[in-house]
């Protein structure tokens, strides 16, 4: 499984892929400190983010595994407010690493993750693009999903709980691991 990030509209929002071209938009996005009291870190400068883009737009050297990213554009305003992001991983069922019997039935695994601009908080943005996100991937053949979430973020924890991911016991780098297997009957998208 290869996915090619594609452009995914929902009602206030366009999903962009990722270009080298957004950085200088984005790096005033995200350049306020408080974005990373949770991830760690500080504010990318222009030349920090455009080499990152420049990484992730290449695509993962690691066979089966899929960089899907996207900056997100609030329509009504015309401009980046955030990103989402997916890492989509091929069933193995030797190593997957979720240990999703899903997973090992052959629909893939992505790891999600989210960032909305300070000034853009709290308008449902993040629910919003991670659905429309979600809702391609698994178009695509994605099954489960997993974030992970440090359990101080309230704002993060209330996004994958609105779209229907669930705490696990699972620990990963201080953060707790988030779950979605889209083919129960209880999922919400």
């Amino acid at each position: 499984m290869t996915l090619t990030t594609e452009t995914v509209r929902t009602p206030r929002l366009t999903l962009l892929p990722l270009a080298v071209a957004h950085a200088e938009e984005m790096a005033g996005v995200l350049g306020d400190p408080a974005l990373h009291t949770f991830i760690g870190g500080t504010p990318p400068t222009l030349p920090e983010l455009r080499a990152r883009y420049e990484r992730q737009t290449a695509g993962s050297p690691e066979a089966g595994v899929s960089w899907c990213n996207w900056v997100v554009r609030l329509d009504d305003e015309s401009r980046l407010v955030g990103t989402v992001q997916a890492t989509v991983r091929a069933p193995d069922p030797a190593t997957d690493p979720a240990g999703d019997p899903v997973a090992r039935h052959g629909a893939g695994t992505a790891e999600v993750a989210w960032v909305v601009g300070t000034p853009w908080q709290g308008r449902g943005i993040a629910t919003e693009a991670v659905r429309g996100m979600i809702g391609l991937l698994t178009a695509h053949g994605v099954r489960t999903f997993v974030a992970h979430i440090h359990p101080g973020h309230a704002a993060s924890a209330a996004v994958a709980t609105a779209v229907g991911l669930t705490p696990t016991d699972v620990w990963h780098e201080g953060e707790v691991r988030w779950r979605l297997d889209t083919t129960s009957s209880r999922n919400p998208l």
